[in-house]
């Protein structure tokens, strides 16, 4: 009986053993045999050898200054997801268990470089909607594939192919295969950019079983480390970096090779790296694309930001939600037409009064439901904040409050009519620099930023919930509006910009803390208001260098200044082109210079 016993005892002991050979968790100590340079000391500059990049990315890291990490916005901030596991840096591995199922709901990494963590949900839940916020680590999902463990990642932040300057887009997505064969763990990495990647991104890393490892904290601390002149974001001008050859020099290989493209990835070009020209990929302009076309279908999403505080898209623009036991109060009312739209998702969260309405500019895709949304809402009658005054009297309805400048815009005459009708006209208005509320036990500060987008322009500072409304003077899917006939101007629009930070403060590692509801596309945070920031600031740099040099309009247009952000934010059509805002940057810098 016992010898039947042993072999049964040892059959039922092999599936244990292969799973444990499969499963990832455990320490890992990284073998840096592979890219040793880049994931050491750092790659050389210049080098884009062997990545699949467009012209587009080739200038960005061409514009590339390692001094940019300097930044107060830059100095905490770790790799991403697709490149923390690049670093010299070891590997820890776990898993959540479900204590009623025994089934694996989540697998978590952390490593050792910045201690970054990062969770693989393998319980089949979906990916987040287009308008949730973007992180360091995005959002992955898992699945096992045989004995390989398959995992997918989308809402990355913005980040880099390369630390050299070569970036990756915040569209990117990653395919990952984790493989573990007895004491070694390989990592199998797709990197998907359709913004600037012709071909998918592919590498490998590995590591070796290392029990105990222990792994300190890394925390980190924002410091001044330059004294630099305020609004200063460093970067060469186009043409202008004598450091990117620095690579092709010391290895003495063709300046061409080095410079990346599809092509370089395949042994063939070996063959012709000498007279072969970098790939030359256009740098195409890519119309703004979304998923999911809130206009179309006039369907309003409500999604909480944080506390008492949603972002209601689908409106045309974003419509921020504040509501409490004193009412609800809302920022921007979104286009006409779907107004109902939005009273009904407004029900959805809360039966509480509409109160108060305010406005960020006169732009009808941001004042369109003024009308129609103030008559479903109540004003605050005297001092008494639970009264409101009678749906049938005739000062019925919610307070709508904006800059003057919004008023004069939507008061406006036309052949002795009212561009816009009175019932959508703001009731209060003010011209100082800020005004300052109190609702639902929430400080909430209105501050006017002259001359950006336009002359009207009204952030919001919801202080307790620790959320910034922008309106269109960030927009993290286009190139901002500067509405040179209403007041912008360009400079106004990176004051404006510098303003959000300077009231958004992030949490640990630059990511989350105060988060931002911008004028369209999805939640941001302080990081990804700095990156929009650095990019207008370099395309204003650029422009303005081009003026000097006494460029008309069409030279400067056919210098292409924003070649390598137009695959991400550019278009050729639409209300609002690529082409518009390089002579509106060039007008606004015209005028003051």
């Amino acid at each position: 009986m016992l010898k039947l016993r042993t072999p049964l005892l040892l059959l039922l002991a092999v599936p244990l053993v292969m799973i444990a050979q499969m499963d990832p968790a455990g320490e890992w100590i990284v073998r840096q045999h592979e890219d040793q340079p880049e994931r050491g000391a750092g790659p050389e500059l210049g080098d884009y050898l062997g990545l699949p990049i467009n012209n587009a990315d080739r200038q960005r890291a061409d514009s590339w200054d390692a001094s940019l990490l300097t930044l107060q916005e830059w100095q905490c901030r770790p790799h991403p997801a697709d490149y923390g596991s690049r670093g010299p840096a070891n590997l820890r591995f776990w898993r959540d268990i479900d204590t009623a199922t025994q089934e694996v709901i989540a697998y978590h990494t952390m490593v050792q470089w910045q201690n970054q963590i990062r969770t693989i949900w393998m319980d089949g839940r979906p990916h987040p909607p287009a308008e949730a916020p973007h992180t360091w680590q995005g959002f992955s999902t898992g699945k096992w594939e045989g004995n390989m463990l398959t995992v997918y990642t989308t809402h990355l932040k913005a980040g880099y192919i390369r630390r050299n300057g070569v970036a990756r887009s915040d569209e990117a997505t990653m395919t990952e295969h984790w493989i573990r064969h007895e004491n070694y763990l390989t990592l199998f990495q797709i990197i998907d950019d359709p913004v600037y990647l012709t071909e998918p991104m592919v590498r490998s890393t590995d590591w070796e079983g290392a029990p105990d490892q222990h792994i300190d904290p890394y925390p980190c601390e924002v410091t001044e480390e330059i004294n630099r002149p305020e609004g200063v974001i460093p970067h060469h001008l186009p043409g202008t970096n004598t450091f990117i050859t620095e690579f092709a020099d010391r290895f003495k290989l063709p300046v061409n090779a080095t410079r990346g493209g599809a092509v370089t990835m395949y042994p063939e070009y070996k063959l012709k790296a000498a007279t072969a020209q970098p790939a030359s990929t256009p740098a195409v302009t890519q119309d703004a694309k979304r998923a999911w076309d809130p206009t179309k279908t006039g369907e309003i999403r409500a999604l909480q930001v944080r506390g008492n505080v949603y972002l209601l898209s689908g409106a045309g623009a974003n419509i921020t939600l504040q509501f409490g036991k004193e009412g609800v109060m809302l920022v921007d009312t979104g286009m006409a037409g779907i107004s109902d739209n939005v009273l009904a998702a407004i029900r959805k969260l809360t039966d509480a009064p509409i109160h108060w309405l305010i406005d960020t500019s006169a732009d009808p895709d941001h004042v369109g439901g003024n009308a129609v949304i103030r008559k479903a809402g109540a004003t605050i009658a005297g001092g008494d904040m639970t009264r409101s005054l009678d749906a049938g009297d005739s000062e019925a309805g919610a307070q709508v409050i904006a800059n003057e400048g919004v008023l004069e815009r939507l008061s406006a005459r036309v052949d002795d009519k009212s561009v816009t009708p009175f019932e959508a006209w703001p009731t209060e208005t003010f011209r100082l620099k800020k005004r300052d509320m109190f609702f639902n036990d929430e400080a909430v500060q209105l501050l006017s930023q002259p001359a950006a987008h336009t002359d009207g322009d009204v952030i919001v500072f919801f202080r307790r919930s620790d959320v910034v409304s922008t309106g269109d003077v960030f927009v993290p899917t286009n190139y901002p509006v500067i509405d040179l006939a209403r007041g912008g101007s360009i400079n106004g629009e990176i004051a404006a910009l510098n303003r959000i930070i300077d009231v958004t403060v992030p949490a640990v590692k630059e990511e989350g803390g105060t988060m931002v509801v911008p004028g369209h596309g999805r939640i941001c945070d302080e990081a990804d208001v700095a990156d929009y920031r650095d990019m207008i600031t370099i395309i204003r740099d650029r422009v303005q260098a081009l003026i000097k040099e006494g460029k008309t309009l069409e030279q400067v247009k056919a210098a292409r200044p924003t070649m390598d952000y137009d695959p991400r934010f550019g278009t050729n059509q639409g209300k609002w082109t690529t082409d518009m805002f390089v002579e509106a940057v060039y007008q606004s810098l015209k005028q003051t210079s």
